[in-house]
């Protein structure tokens, strides 16, 4: 298994995301080669919690123009954690409300 902090990249802070968080729902950017149990363990293991289920879906990246010329930014992969009833929050978005 590779290391927890290599598969979650970075959270995800948006209006719905923040709202989801009241339903136990914390959205991340995760690696585009982690699947659902291995994001399942990372998160468990970084925040301490227990993990219900994992939403997964692959990002498509925006195009975007400078001139003649047109680019893409880079594809990513999303996943939204569910946490348990029981299972207390993540300390690291309490702040952020």
């Amino acid at each position: 298994m590779r290391i927890p902090h290599d598969i979650i990249i970075k959270p995800i802070i948006t209006e719905k995301s923040m709202e989801e968080m009241a339903n136990g729902k914390y959205t991340f950017m995760v690696d585009k080669k982690a699947n659902k149990s291995e994001i399942k363990k990372a998160v468990e293991k970084i925040f301490d919690v227990k993990v219900e289920k994992v939403n997964t879906m692959n990002m498509l990246g925006k195009v975007k123009r400078q001139g003649l010329t047109y680019g893409r930014r880079p594809s990513w992969k999303k996943a939204i954690v569910k946490l348990t009833e029981d299972s207390k929050g993540i300390e690291f978005f309490e702040g952020m409300e």
